[in-house]
């Protein structure tokens, strides 16, 4: 059984931190102030010499959201008034913040606060403001500080698309024409470039400023142009909205558009046109790329005004050859008038043919529309699981996780490699990039966050009973020393990365940013601390608008504070990240080896930009110096890189305000074994195409991180073999003073932690972490050609093999039982990385077994690549009866599965007591209501805050079970499990052609 697996702590607050409280929790407050407040006399002071840089942040129908930086650059002040006068009489300010702000008819006064009020000599201050506009809004041209007039530190350039038009809709395959005009107020422009989302379509310098799209996939796009002018300042224009519909055009259809061929054998395919030709249609067929070996007959099809629509069969075969690959083509079946069809024939070598058609089978069933998979969306999005009634991680199946995307990714990289289509790879990104990865839209006010302080310090607690939990201001932050590099290469404030959760369908009813209908819809869940399991969750949306949940919508039952703002935010799981960059890596090196890398070249690319943006996860939550942090208080900020332990730890985060006034971020303290990757660290470091933009700082973390990694394996490694949970630079979340021995007995200066995030039930627990992150040393093992790298990862995977075998039965009847639950006992030994321990200390041992049809593959991924290595026979016999063991015992029509009993689901009507501290909590005195109405306060349980799952065709057995205590039994085909088989599967047939 695969037990409840749960992320917790991932989101706004078990590692929240919002930008300083009066960036956003205050506004209103501060508004009160503001407008009950007369004129303040400016503070006496020398005559300044200053700069103003006036930002239009976001702007929208009579509404806007405005940064002013002012730039100090002649003596000290104690003391500023910044003055200026809006350039139309509709201009006003509404509300603002850093600032107590006025406004007397057209003009404007912001007064220093205290904490801002001393700027010496080069310093700066940024402030804003939200405003409105009548039919225009100018910017202010003349600024003053102290009654003297400032210059200018540059303006923005103004940038708008002047076609397509809004809503405009084109057909697939029609090149899309793109323009726009753009200019600069204090200087010229430089350039303009022209994005589909997060994709760059091209960049035109010099006037007129024009792209074309060619390729655009059918779907709903958002353009945006962004400009930058000669001072480096940048400007976006409001987005144009296009649809692309499908080419409707007479075509030839072809089913299925790839077929595998056995070497010796056929295959058939059927084709049909579209639609009723006027008179007789040839259709030629003819093989225009690939293995000469491969054929079909007959050449030709004729088509009749009457027989249009019965399919033809065309017969394509596979000769026999003496090499042991297996050979591709390309098959087009055209027609004048009519939109061609092509089919990649695959040919089954008879040497591999058993694993590699295992493989194509299993592929057919995930890809099936019928089996249910993947959504309807266009493109489309891969569910958790086929089934709805499932509480893991997501409580619900059709919801879905970036491991999803992930294990997706792995899997069409798989498939490019058997047949040469990379199309599916590319594709498999896009939807990503679209559904999972939040845009510029998604991310207001991204630009206003600041790298010397990302966070506001908020502590974590070990129940949730324990919350909300207060924001401390006064607890120091470090510096975040990426942000910079990171705009500087990519010229944009916003992360590219996965948030961790999506509500697909629209289950729980926010939709996007509150709109309460539109699907995908970011969601979030767990934010209490580490005994907050799945079933104590409340799930949320990620942009919090107030409409859903109680006045401050869900915001009051995470965090304490005096009032609330409007918010966005975003958690990255980088196990998953990391996990699309080793599916690149892999893309990559066999689409070398067919001649085709420059059909994913751009993809590639992009994997690059993502590991770049994942470096985030190697730092502190909030950028404190790494070793022996022990106090909030006396824990050090930290500077530069001095607050990164190198390694992928649970989570990074960012959000800010949904009115683009502030933003944070923070990483994670967290690190956990099963979430390293050394492959990815490898690619990122030493692939040319995969080496990030920001080029040699990120590459040297890269290079640092992946000896970090393998030296954190052998830290935590078992004197039996096994990894042993992670380590911590913040006990207990709260920089706590961890027990003696713990303390004594560190890595870098971490604290070792055997069930680092969750306890309920413990993150070391499960089995599956251990095949997971071991299966990624394996891989690496395979890969690296360092010498020096691949001796150690040899020496943890010797160890580990061996324990894992040990443990593993294959019966003779083709069964098989793999370790399932995990106990441990002990501390490892203090690294020493000249002389590493022994850990004699330090213990695991076996408790339960298992099926788990996922666990499996991932453990027979890892003997794969290291019997592929080492030579180890045993472990490829027992990757091999592994894989035969699910196949052949637990194949079913949708995929491999096996029953499995849930125990934990007599949680579903858990109702929290202070004597067991399970169940949902709920503080007392709070109330409010799910987006379907559901009402939420105490008493509320997982159930019945998700009154739908009433109608789920699967809840009579969970309702037996809380009325009888009949243990349900369930079959479920999650997503992540069913890639990672068939991915297994191809490996097997690669890695041992002759098998």
């Amino acid at each position: 059984m695969r037990r409840t697996r749960k992320r917790a702590g991932r989101g706004l607050l078990a590692r929240l931190a919002r930008f300083r409280h009066w960036r956003g929790t205050h506004i209103i407050a501060a508004v009160a102030v503001i407008l009950g407040t007369t004129t303040l006399a400016a503070p006496a002071q020398a005559a300044p010499a200053c700069a103003v840089d006036y930002k239009i942040l976001n702007q929208w129908t009579g509404g806007f959201v405005a940064e002013v930086t002012i730039t100090n650059k002649g003596d000290a002040w104690n003391g500023w008034r910044l003055a200026y006068t809006f350039p139309d009489a509709a201009q006003r300010m509404s509300n603002g913040w850093s600032a107590t702000w006025a406004q007397s008819g057209r003009n404007v006064t912001a007064d220093a606060l205290d904490w801002n009020r001393n700027l010496a000599t080069g310093a700066s201050a940024t402030i804003g403001f939200q405003g409105t506009f009548g039919t225009a809004n100018p910017k202010p041209t003349a600024f003053s500080v102290n009654g003297t007039s400032c210059g200018g530190a540059g303006t923005a350039p103004t940038v708008a698309i002047t076609s397509p038009a809004n809503a405009a809709t084109f057909t697939a395959g029609q090149a899309i024409p793109i323009a726009a005009t753009a200019a600069d107020a204090d200087g010229t422009v430089t350039g303009v470039s022209f994005y589909a989302g997060n994709t760059l379509i091209g960049t035109d310098t010099s006037a007129p400023y024009a792209a074309t799209w060619s390729g655009a996939p059918v779907g709903s796009h958002v353009l945006v142009a962004r400009a930058t002018d000669n001072a480096g300042n940048t400007g976006a224009s409001s987005p144009v909205d296009i649809t692309v519909t499908p080419n409707t055009g007479p075509s030839i259809v072809v089913s299925p558009a790839a077929a595998n061929v056995a070497e010796g054998g056929t295959a058939t395919v059927a084709a049909h046109l579209s639609a009723q030709p006027s008179g007789n249609v040839t259709v030629a067929v003819a093989r225009t790329a690939g293995d000469a070996d491969l054929s079909a007959t007959p050449t030709s099809l004729l088509f009749t005004p009457s027989n249009w629509s019965a399919n033809q069969s065309v017969t394509l075969r596979a000769a026999e050859d003496a090499d042991r690959t297996n050979g591709t083509a390309d098959f087009a079946f055209t027609a004048t008038g009519h939109t061609a069809a092509t089919v990649k024939a695959t040919e089954l070598d008879n040497d591999q043919a058993e694993y590699a058609q295992r493989f194509l089978d299993l592929y057919a069933k995930i890809k099936n529309p019928a089996n249910g998979y993947f959504s309807s969306h266009s493109p489309p999005i891969p569910y958790h699981s086929v089934e709805t009634l499932i509480v893991e991680a997501p409580d619900y199946g059709h919801v879905t996780t970036s491991e999803a995307f992930s294990y997706w990714l792995l899997l069409e990289a798989s498939y490019g490699r058997v047949t040469q289509d990379w199309t599916r790879f590319n594709e498999a990104w896009a939807s990503m990039e679209k559904n999972i990865i939040p845009g510029a839209a998604d991310q207001p006010g991204a630009a206003t966050y600041n790298p010397a302080d990302p966070a506001t310090y908020a502590p974590e607690f070990d129940q949730p009973s324990e919350y909300p939990t207060p924001l401390d201001n006064g607890v120091a932050v470090g510096s975040d020393p990426l942000m910079n590099e990171l705009k500087s290469a990519y010229g944009t404030s916003e992360i590219y990365g996965m948030h961790w959760l999506l509500d697909v369908d629209n289950r729980y009813g926010y939709g996007r940013c509150g709109d309460g209908t539109t699907s995908p819809a970011y969601i979030n869940t767990f934010q209490r601390g580490p005994q907050e399991s799945v079933w104590e969750t409340v799930p949320h949306p990620s942009c919090e608008t107030f409409t859903d949940g109680g006045p401050n919508g869900f915001l009051d039952l995470f965090t304490g504070d005096a009032t609330y703002a409007k918010q966005w935010r975003y958690t990255n799981a980088p196990d998953a990240d990391a996990r699309a960059v080793q599916a690149a890596y892999w893309a990559l090196e066999w689409a070398k080896e067919q001649g085709k890398e420059s059909s994913i070249s751009a993809t590639v690319g992009k994997a690059a930009k993502m590991g770049d943006y994942l470096r985030y996860s190697m730092f502190d939550k909030y950028f404190k110096k790494i070793g022996d942090c022990v106090g909030a208080t006396a824990c050090p900020a930290g500077t530069g890189r001095d607050s990164s332990h190198y390694l992928l730890s649970w989570y990074y985060s960012w959000g800010g305000a949904t009115n683009g006034s502030w933003a944070w971020r923070i990483g994670s303290s967290y690190n956990h074994f099963g979430y390293q990757n050394p492959l990815a660290a490898m690619a990122l470091s030493t692939v040319p195409e995969l080496k990030p933009k920001s080029g040699t700082n990120a590459v040297n973390d890269w290079t640092a991180s992946l000896k970090r990694q393998l030296e954190f394996y052998r830290w935590l490694q078992t004197s039996e073999g096994a990894i042993a949970g992670g380590a911590t630079n913040s006990w207990a979340g709260r920089y706590g003073t961890p027990p003696a021995e713990v303390r004594t007995n560190t890595f870098y200066g971490m604290f070792f932690d055997w069930q680092p995030v969750y306890h309920d039930p413990p993150s070391s627990e499960w089995f599956g972490m251990q095949a997971w992150s071991m299966e990624r040393v394996a891989e690496f093992y395979y890969a690296t050609t360092d010498a020096t790298l691949k001796a150690q990862a040899k020496t943890v995977l010797d160890k580990w093999v061996t324990w894992a075998m040990s443990k593993t039965t294959i019966n003779a009847d083709g069964t098989y039982a793999v370790p399932s639950t995990l106990t441990w006992t002990g501390v490892p030994d203090k690294w020493n990385a000249a002389n590493p321990g022994t850990n004699a200390n330090l213990h695991v041992n076996v408790t339960a077994m298992t099926q788990d049809v996922g666990v499996t593959a991932a453990y027979a991924k890892t003997l794969s690549f290291y019997a592929a290595e080492s030579g180890n026979t045993a472990a490829a016999n027992m990757a091999k009866a592994l894989l035969d063991g699910m196949w052949n015992n637990y194949s079913d029509p949708l995929g491999v599965a096996l029953p499995e009993q849930r125990k934990d689901y007599n949680r579903f009507d858990d109702v929290w007591s202070s004597s067991n501290q399970q169940g949902l909590y709920v503080p007392s005195g709070w109330s409010g209501t799910m987006a379907n109405g559901d009402p939420i306060g105490p008493g509320s349980t997982f159930e019945s805050i998700r009154s739908w799952y009433h109608q789920d065709p699967q809840w009579s057995k969970v309702e037996n079970y809380l009325d009888t205590g009949q243990v349900p039994e369930f079959t479920y085909h999650r997503f992540w499990a069913q890639a990672d088989i068939a991915v297994a599967l191809a490996e097997y047939a690669r890695l041992f052609p002759s098998s």
